[in-house]
């Protein structure tokens, strides 16, 4: 009997480097090994989205867009991946139905043609537009599931919203397990329950951290359940805070009445390449090195934990984190158990360092607010009355139960006119997108384009980057967002770094 196939997609381009050294790698690194990964097999290539843009026009003085080009020009023949944020798109707000139509058609065009498209709360709602958008542009629509664990997320729960997705017209599901939550047993029940209610034609993939040591053996689980495709990163870009190697779930396969498509040899490659590249970003690798079996009780990322820890050492409170991680879990089952990825991991944790600082929600920062309310779309869960009358108190509005996204006026043409003022914007679509994204960053962005990608890299010869990193950027960690925070009748401004 032949044995059934597994696909793969691969992420060293896009989510290892994320996890592993702050999103940090430049493109000249990176097209070495563009030739074998599009010769190996592998169902897809994440290499765009997530916290990449943020990290090209911030740090590296490259054109988001020109990246992509690069990619597709130099890999033809396997589908290019991006992690797109449902209604917030790779920014931290939502944006207008348009502005999602517009960013969805051009990555089309300049060469995404899978979409994996999530949004923090599962807030089917807030992913709509998106799914719609992109399966107009003849993309591959595939509906996330942020995994999480809480006294209401069970398996069945998790189903639901899988079916609903179909519904909805999505061409996959995948299961995005963002912290390394997912345990082998779950891992096959969860891929068994949506095989069983969504029917065997509609493909499921996994996407899994190795940060707590568990997760191989859930993607093994994951495949005698029926799953179509597990995310796994070549080996010299996996492990920590990242994910599993590609190499091993290979390896693994073999004598169980599974197999892969992929070429080792090329792999190998692959390997051997990011090897020798990756040693010249030490400065920025992550300090999670290991197992860290702590998430399954805070759920809090690798790269979020040394934000934090940043945070509180700022404030002289370096020894109170452990007060901070106890905190955390009582702030989320305020929210009605949101998932932790951006932005409400972000949202969650800051407002637990401000409540063991400052006391149980004497502070609310803006954001926390505004996710009480309602204002990020509807939780999973029911959330605390007594702190959402809190939050209405603190930001002088009204809860919502609307999508979100309906609240905007039209902005396309506004954000056009003020993107065509900037100095050095090009008047295309894409710059157009740059500013919507990042309208604080863009502008230098532009003005400095001319001069070329930066690479971070440390020279071989002279040990120096090009370029410092910002403090307090560690692990997978990009973008700061200011929150504002109101104590005792005066505004103050928390700034913190999103983690994705």
């Amino acid at each position: 009997m032949e044995p059934r196939i597994i696909d793969i997609t691969e992420l060293a381009l896009r989510d290892a480097h994320q996890s592993l050294i702050a999103t940090r790698l430049g493109i000249d690194d990176m097209t070495g090994a563009c030739a074998d990964l599009d010769e190996a097999g592998y169902w897809s290539i994440e290499c765009w989205g997530g916290a990449t843009y943020d990290a090209c026009i911030r740090y590296l003085n490259e054109d988001p867009w020109e990246r992509l080009r690069t990619f597709k020009k130099l890999m033809p023949k396997t589908p290019l991946q991006m992690l797109l944020r449902g209604q917030n798109l790779l920014g931290y707000r939502h944006y207008q139905d348009e502005v999602v139509e517009r960013f969805c058609q051009k990555s089309a065009e300049n060469g995404i043609g899978v979409f994996r498209i999530f949004d923090a709360l599962n807030d089917l709602r807030n992913i709509e537009t998106s799914v719609r958008a992109v399966k107009n542009a003849g993309g591959h629509a595939q509906g996330t599931i942020s995994y999480t664990v809480s006294p209401i997320h069970t398996t069945a729960l998790f189903v639901d919203q899988a079916r609903r997705l179909q519904d909805m017209g999505v061409d996959s599901i995948c299961v995005k397990d963002m912290a390394a939550l997912i345990k082998p047993q779950a891992a096959y029940e969860l891929v068994r329950g949506i095989k069983e209610a969504c029917g065997p034609a509609l493909r499921v993939h996994l996407h899994v951290h190795s940060t707590t040591g568990v997760t191989l053996v859930s993607l093994m689980k994951a495949v005698e359940a029926g799953v179509d495709c597990v995310d796994t990163a070549v080996s010299s870009m996996s492990l920590g805070p990242g994910h599993n190697p590609t190499e091993s779930f290979i390896e693994m396969l073999e004598g169980t009445g599974f197999a892969t498509r992929v070429d080792m040899e090329r792999v190998q490659r692959v390997k051997r390449h990011f090897m020798n590249v990756l040693e010249r970003y030490s400065e920025f690798q992550s300090k999670v090195t290991g197992v860290e079996t702590e998430l399954f009780k805070s759920q809090i990322p690798g790269g979020m934990l040394s934000n934090m820890e940043n945070q509180l050492r700022q404030q002289g409170a370096g020894d109170r984190m452990q007060e901070v991680l106890d905190e955390i879990p009582l702030v989320r089952r305020d929210t009605g158990y949101v998932p932790l990825v951006t932005p409400s991991s972000q949202i969650v944790g800051t407002q637990a360092v401000l409540n063991v600082l400052m006391g149980r929600y004497a502070v609310l920062t803006g954001e926390f607010a505004d996710l009480m309310l309602g204002y990020y779309g509807k939780g999973p869960g029911e959330k605390n009355p007594e702190v959402v009358e809190m939050a209405h108190r603190h930001a002088g509005k009204q809860p919502i139960t609307c999508r979100p996204a309906d609240l905007l006026q039209p902005e396309w043409q506004k954000l056009r006119s003020e993107a065509l003022a900037l100095e050095g914007c090009n008047g295309s679509d894409e710059d157009v997108l740059t500013y919507a994204m990042f309208p604080q960053v863009a502008p230098k962005f532009f003005a400095t384009r001319h001069e070329g990608p930066r690479n971070l890299g440390r020279d071989p010869l002279t040990g120096v980057s090009e370029t410092k990193p910002a403090e307090g950027h560690q692990g997978a960690i990009t973008g700061p967002i200011t929150y504002a925070v109101t104590l005792s009748g005066r505004q103050h401004k928390v700034t913190v770094a999103p983690y994705q």
